[in-house]
């Protein structure tokens, strides 16, 4: 397998020039889709603009300056993406990635209380032995817990990097969701009701907007947040 690719059949989600290279680095294998993550290099070259150059980022990220979801990374392949915590503690610099209108990647500015905290999905659960469940998450960490109350698409607040569990938001009427896919990327809205499909047509869900528009999207492209309000900041309307 190549360690690059052409910069020209990079995915549209990559912020770079398409002419000014050949090439441009390749994702390393890891827990969010291609068209939903970003190399750190990218990210701290062509986003934030950290370095101006592959030479000068490689120097950061070898000094462990760089930590994602509180953990020091050192490679530039590391795929960064969707409810990633991305800080850069020389700079006093937080960020919390979620999605523009487009489906590209926004890095928000955050605090750093807000830094610690992090909402996964659960994307399935496992049932481990000695009455056991193991959790699996959007971002690819499996918590394993006592409780059974945690089903698929509930959201899991938990701090970083101890995956403490600190907060269960089921998927249920009346919740705040953030809309990760489709038409509505990057929206928030209250789930209003659920309309389950026949055969193998995926399931959907209906929704209120903030400004009162309904709607209607599949149940996989939300991703709760919080009940009344977020449970982290994530900008827009309901802060």
């Amino acid at each position: 397998m190549s360690k690059h690719m052409h910069r020209i059949a990079a995915p549209r989600n990559y912020p770079i020039l398409r002419k000014t290279a050949h090439y441009v680095i390749k994702l390393s294998p890891g827990p969010h889709p291609k068209k939903a993550s970003l190399p750190l290099l990218v990210v701290l070259r062509d986003v934030l603009k950290v370095g101006y150059t592959q030479k000068e980022i490689k120097h950061i990220l070898n000094d462990k300056k760089v930590l994602v979801d509180g953990k020091v990374r050192k490679s530039m392949k590391f795929p960064v993406g969707f409810m990633d915590l991305l800080s850069l503690p020389l700079l006093k610099e937080n960020f919390r990635v979620l999605f523009n209108k487009d489906s590209s990647l926004h890095f928000m500015k955050i605090n750093e209380a807000e830094s610690k905290l992090k909402l996964c999905k659960v994307m399935d659960k496992t049932l481990l032995s000695k009455g056991k469940t193991q959790l699996n998450l959007h971002d690819g960490r499996n918590i394993i817990v006592d409780d059974k109350k945690y089903k698929s698409g509930d959201s899991v607040l938990i701090t970083v990097p101890e995956q403490k569990i600190t907060k269960h938001l089921p998927l249920e009427k009346d919740m705040l969701v953030y809309i990760i896919d489709g038409k509505h990327v990057g929206e928030t809205a209250k789930l209003v009701d659920f309309r389950s499909m026949a055969g193998s047509t995926a399931d959907r869900v209906m929704l209120n907007s903030h400004a009162g528009e309904k709607f209607e999207t599949l149940k996989k492209y939300v991703f709760v947040i919080g009940k009344e309000k977020p449970e982290i900041h994530i900008g827009g309307e309901h802060q």
